[in-house]
């Protein structure tokens, strides 16, 4: 196997791995984030105790992640940075410490848009801020951004980036598949970020 495969696997899987907001509310509020709302560990289960600062650091740190892990693969393996950005991203969701049970890895995907193209990042943002202002639903906001994004790359012809982004859409859609049952249901909690 080539080295460089390991290396940013590596590298990409660890840092994606980071569970944030375990380590957050463990250090800052003495609780475990798994045993509270919906046990998640990203942002908006860190929301849900009331610590809007804990709750905003857990989102930067998890950006952070993304962003260094596809900035340290553009730096010195510029051809694997899907490759580095897929195995981030399962990091977050299925990460070693945590038995394999992680977050929904939303804020880590936005930190690899950013990184790979800031056009891609603003354009989730808009996507999520405009839906989020009209549902309040933040995995409904989670889910349009994602979609957003093949869907703006085959408006420009981008075909190949088009469809790793669909899979990665798709992976997204994995993970929030209960937000998608209880959506369906009406019975999915609406999100206050201010």
């Amino acid at each position: 196997m080539d080295n460089n495969l390991i290396i940013v696997a590596f590298y990409s899987y660890f840092l994606g791995s980071i569970p944030f907001g375990l380590i957050l509310t463990k250090l800052f509020l003495q609780k475990d984030i798994r045993e509270l709302g919906s046990g998640n560990i990203g942002t908006t289960n860190v929301l849900r105790t009331g610590n809007k600062f804990l709750a905003a650091s857990t989102l930067i740190f998890d950006l952070l992640k993304g962003y260094l892990s596809i900035y340290i693969t553009l730096s010195f393996f510029e051809s694997l940075v899907s490759y580095s950005a897929l195995i981030c991203f399962i990091g977050h969701i299925f990460p070693v410490w945590l038995k394999f049970k992680g977050g929904k890895g939303v804020a880590t995907y936005v930190g690899i848009l950013f990184a790979i193209n800031i056009y891609f990042g603003i354009v989730f943002t808009i996507s999520w801020f405009v839906t989020f202002f009209i549902s309040k639903f933040s995995s409904l906001s989670s889910l349009v951004g994602a979609a957003s994004i093949p869907i703006y790359l085959l408006i420009l012809t981008q075909f190949n980036q088009a469809i790793f982004f669909a899979i990665m859409f798709i992976l997204i859609f994995f993970t929030h598949r209960e937000n998608i049952k209880r959506l369906k249901n009406k019975e999915e909690t609406k999100t206050k970020i201010y």
